[in-house]
């Protein structure tokens, strides 16, 4: 709780504002994003469960290629509906692994847990709860195998260049020599497109943003007046940047309290609540990411529209 508190009064006493996105994943949001993969605008899911529907064996190959024992750490797992079809292409294998969900909602993990081995029955899965580094270090250091990182979903897109280039280089050195890293990548194309994405007709992203303010009222006993905000996302092409904000309507304070202390903060109207960004990469900016990070890619995996890309990467 302290540390949810911490980062919000951090945030919104910032110039500019911003709250984190790591928090949108509580029971709610989950669900609202469950809903928003599915819905038209939302290309992304559709775009990279296409690629590992249809070539999961052959991702599957090169990973029994380098190793056929292994830990498999999931970074920000989701609901897993995409990684299950990897998960099966390497247990068809007769690749012996143990999966290793890596999610900061509890909830999340525990769905996995449930649900997993009713699909793949024989799935060795053991669900770990919090950061992604915290949790892939204390892997390292309990297990010697080989390891296979996922990072799907183009979240790695959740960060700045330099925050990304700073993620994959933590990787690489808690990684050992011949390890691998699975990572997905929105590619850049039609801005509009793009756009759509982060602005769908149900407004589920709007609803997905929103539920952030709504998580602060109930857990941090804030007052936030949800119909007093607005959502507002922008492009930039030259940058690849997608970033998502939420708009104060106006003038107006909002409390909120970790029971000790309470924060009383003061919105101009039009002011912005910086929310997300969604970065988009080209096939060179992805390159030059894991040359900067010590990693050699080993092969891409393209969609059929060439809109999004899940590169297998190795460390030297």
């Amino acid at each position: 709780m302290s540390k949810f508190y911490d980062d919000v009064k951090q945030g919104l006493s910032s110039n500019p504002k911003r709250l984190y996105s790591k928090y949108f994943y509580d029971k709610v949001g989950d669900a609202i994003f469950q809903q928003l993969m599915h819905s038209p605008e939302y290309y992304l899911s559709e775009c990279e469960l296409e690629i590992l529907q249809q070539q999961s064996a052959d991702i599957a190959d090169q990973v029994t290629d380098h190793f056929n024992e292994f830990d498999l750490i999931e970074l920000g797992a989701g609901d897993a509906s995409k990684s299950v079809f990897l998960l099966q292409g390497l247990l068809d294998k007769g690749s012996d692994f143990t999966y290793y969900p890596v999610d900061i909602s509890q909830n999340v993990i525990e769905q996995l847990e449930d649900k997993l081995p009713k699909i793949l029955p024989s799935i060795q899965i053991k669900g770990l709860n919090g950061e992604y580094l915290t949790m892939l270090k204390q892997l390292t250091e309990q297990s010697s195998k080989p390891k296979l990182i996922l990072f799907l979903g183009a979240n790695i897109g959740n960060m700045n260049m330099d925050h990304a280039t700073t993620l994959c280089q933590k990787v690489q050195e808690l990684l050992k020599p011949g390890d691998l890293f699975f990572i997905g990548f929105d590619l850049k194309k039609n801005p509009l497109t793009i756009l759509a994405a982060y602005n769908d007709k149900a407004g589920l992203t709007r609803d997905f943003n929103l539920n952030l303010l709504s998580r602060i009222n109930k857990k941090l006993a804030g007052n936030f007046d949800l119909d007093a905000f607005y959502h507002y996302p922008n492009y930039d092409p030259m940058t690849g940047a997608c970033k998502s904000y939420l708009i104060s309507a106006k003038d107006q304070e909002v409390s909120f309290s970790d029971g000790k202390d309470e924060v009383s903060i003061h919105f101009k109207q039009h002011e912005a609540i910086f929310m997300e960004i969604s970065r988009k990469y080209s096939i060179e900016e992805i390159e030059d990411l894991a040359k900067a990070a010590g990693f050699e890619i080993t092969n891409h995996f393209l969609d059929s529209k060439k809109w999004f890309v899940d590169s297998l990467w190795r460390k030297n």
